[in-house]
């Protein structure tokens, strides 16, 4: 079996969210436990840090296992979804020097090791295991994480860093008891599965606390705040709000890091990430250096990227009100009265696609686009969504048409945005 014929195997046999939307959405974990029994319980050979959030789990996750890299252990990393490889869920950080012994000329080469799983790995999880698959039929994203659990104990890392897929309580990742829960903040996305309110959805996130296990909250809401409380009460579990913690308010100027990322957004996300690994015992030197090089060190990309410079061309995956929120005010900030705003942008079906319409900048060209997947809002549609906004511009049935129209109409002082979706990002980074 070739790379290729392994996947084409995954997303034939079993199906893809990313891919399908709602369909392919398996809630419980009957599927998940049977796969780790039949490959050895991966999930008890390694110690973990388990993340769930509406926004920022993705970029929480990155900072912190580029912190704990940089603490010298070998580190796993599962996320979702991948924006062009699917390799890019999974990867392992070989363990490095601990930052203390490390001289400051040292040249660190994670950033030039290909840190994703290896397609012969891919290969062979599915050689191994394709009779058991096809018996069981589970959903691409239980295959996957399978995947990512059996390849880190294969591997031998120190720590895993896992991502929760969807919602928290029946995700397949909540198999695990990590050493740290953290759920970065709530917001109205994936309303079908999760409740149509905010409490409703922080109830399911929070079934990600585990007994007698710590969880960092990063953002305080008035309508969440008691939910996660009463939760971590019935676990006895100790419960730090990132936003109100007194360490983080007592911490030196010097120990607050510089990021990589540098989205408006990052803000929460770094001060989650450093209250979850001082709570985890990562000294204040790790973070730095992770913070400032997650990124290099990771692999991570799509986050308030920027692709070009002339004219300045920036991606980011955000894709709902409360991620394009920031979007939209960073745009905003970083216009100048000389420059124009040309937005390629297309969403998906199941987003809150009349809020995020209203959130954005009512000055901008826009080039309304889909991404190659059935969970596409059609570009008519989103042009007659954003008309109804005030919102003008073109369609184009493809993200790269859309792409070339708006470099094309650009001149070296004006802006061009890629966003929307996951789906558009990863359809415009080969394209850079």
């Amino acid at each position: 079996m070739t790379y290729q014929q392994a996947i084409d195997y995954l997303y034939a046999s079993t199906p893809a969210f990313h891919l399908v939307g709602k369909s392919a959405y398996k809630p419980g974990l009957d599927n998940t436990l049977a796969l780790m029994r039949h490959l050895g319980n991966p999930h008890t050979q390694w110690p973990s840090v388990h993340i769930a959030g509406t926004n920022g789990k993705g970029s929480t996750s990155h900072l912190i296992a580029a912190a704990l890299q940089c603490t010298g252990k070998k580190v796993g990393l599962y996320t979702s979804p991948h924006l062009v490889d699917f390799r890019e869920r999974i990867r392992v950080f070989a363990d490095g020097e601990p930052t203390a012994n490390r001289q400051p000329t040292d040249l660190l080469p994670h950033h030039t090791q290909d840190t994703m799983i290896p397609q012969k790995a891919v290969v062979q999880f599915v050689e191994e295991n394709k009779s058991f698959l096809d018996q069981l039929h589970p959903s691409f994203f239980e295959t996957a994480m399978a995947m990512a659990f059996w390849y880190f104990a294969q591997e031998q890392v120190d720590i895993a860093v896992i991502e929760v897929g969807l919602g928290g309580r029946l995700d397949s990742t909540n198999i695990i008891t990590p050493q740290l829960s953290v759920i970065t903040n709530i917001g109205l996305d994936h309303t079908e599965f999760l409740g149509s309110t905010l409490a409703a959805i922080a109830g399911e996130k929070a079934g990600i606390i585990k007994p007698n296990i710590p969880v960092v909250i990063g953002e305080t809401d008035p309508e969440t705040a008691p939910v996660f409380i009463a939760k971590a009460q019935q676990t006895h579990s100790t419960i730090y709000f990132a936003d109100q913690c007194e360490f983080l308010r007592r911490c030196r100027t010097r120990d607050i890091p510089t990021c990589q990322l540098k989205g408006l957004y990052q803000d929460h996300n770094t001060q989650t990430a450093y209250v979850a690994l001082r709570a985890l015992g990562v000294p204040t030197s790790a973070i730095r250096e992770g913070f400032a090089q997650v990124c290099s060190l990771t692999g991570l990309r799509g986050r308030w990227e920027i692709l070009n410079q002339r004219p300045l061309t920036i991606c980011d995956t955000g894709h709902n009100s409360h991620g394009i929120k920031y979007v939209a005010q960073q745009l905003l900030k970083i216009q100048n009265p000389q420059s124009n705003i040309h937005m390629v942008f297309g969403m998906v079906d199941d987003k809150d696609v009349d809020v995020v319409m209203s959130l954005l900048p009512a000055n901008a060209i826009y080039y309304w686009t889909q991404a190659q997947t059935h969970r596409a809002i059609p570009a008519t549609k989103m042009q007659a969504l954003g008309a109804a906004h005030g919102l003008q511009g073109n369609i184009y049935s493809t993200v790269t048409a859309a792409i070339h129209a708006a470099q094309k109409a650009a001149t070296d002082q004006d802006i061009i945005f890629i966003g929307g979706s996951n789906y558009v990002v990863g359809e415009a980074l080969p394209l850079f």
